[in-house]
């Protein structure tokens, strides 16, 4: 059983050694137990800030609740369970999903029934061997550089240290934008040290997929977030919503250019991603390595 995880609600005011001071209201901060008192999480507000020269902290309207971590800096947390769990962040592949509007449906026929098949073996041993007719934008995909640029990487070429047991940066985004504001910009994804690890982005979008909903509307990261991501030498960046980029903007795709084409691999409709810790957790995405080819489903998950 997973344990509850806690965050404090509360507004601040800092004053420096040095002169000047700082303040801030709806501050919220990952807790690693519900049992502190107002001077420890002043201690965790000023390590969360890389704060130097801190003469006072003052918390405001401190509140204490039950919620999920979003990777605090410098806050370190109770593993979310006690036991090591693996996390299943994939959507399964079916005859007839439609994981994009307007690409076709995978379709399964046989190849070798059952019954054909008692024929060829000795008594008692019976197989299946079935046919996929599929696009490569199937279920939970992950694109290679091939995907995007004719002379970059296809999915043969990728080195599994980019795939495989990555260090999972979890951003729970799913209060961070709005029908308005659908766009991650960078400086939400600006508080920790991401070089090496797979950026996983929780939109919450996940939850409309195999709608008519799950193709308008849908959250996406900027282009200026990805070139910092790139710049923060990050190994791979997924995220649960319909695509990476806007598909709503008339056909640019900045984050799939510029991420694409600093190799960095691009894993899209995950699910799942809310059950993850913030950081902690170990993150594989691995596709079958095909000559030529530049996007394929990949069984991802996490081990916690």
């Amino acid at each position: 059983m997973t344990s509850p995880e806690y965050r404090a609600h509360f507004g601040f005011d800092i004053a420096f050694a040095n002169g000047g001071g700082m303040h801030g209201d709806g501050f919220r901060l990952d807790l690693p137990s519900a049992d502190l008192d107002a001077d420890v999480i002043a201690l965790l507000l000023v390590r969360h800030l890389g704060l130097a020269l801190v003469e006072s902290v003052t918390l405001r309207d401190l509140e204490i609740v039950t919620e999920p971590h979003r990777g605090s800096r410098g806050v370190e947390t109770r593993p979310a369970a006690a036991d090591r769990r693996l996390v299943d962040l994939s959507h399964p592949i079916r005859a007839g999903l439609i994981t994009y509007p307007g690409l076709p449906a995978p379709e399964i026929t046989p190849f070798l029934t059952r019954a054909d098949s008692r024929e060829k073996y000795a008594p008692g041993t019976e197989f299946a061997m079935d046919v996929i007719t599929m696009i490569g934008n199937t279920g939970t995909y992950l694109d290679s550089p091939f995907h995007r640029y004719a002379d970059g990487g296809d999915l043969s070429s990728l080195p599994l240290e980019k795939l495989v047991d990555l260090p999972a940066e979890v951003f729970h985004l799913t209060d961070a934008w709005t029908a308005e504001r659908r766009g991650i910009a960078p400086e939400t994804l600006a508080d920790r040290d991401l070089r090496g690890a797979a950026v996983l982005l929780h939109t919450g979008w996940d939850r409309l997929f195999g709608t008519p909903e799950y193709g308008r509307g849908a959250p996406f990261l900027t282009g200026a977030a990805a070139a910092a991501l790139v710049d923060a030498g990050v190994a791979l960046v997924g995220i649960d919503s319909i695509n990476i980029d806007d598909t709503e903007s008339g056909g640019e795709r900045p984050a799939h250019s510029i991420l694409l084409a600093a190799g960095i691999p691009v894993v899209e409709h995950l699910t799942g991603l809310g059950s993850l810790p913030a950081r902690g957790a170990r993150f594989t995405a691995a596709p079958p390595a095909v000559a030529g080819f530049g996007t394929f489903p990949v069984r991802a998950y996490a081990i916690v």
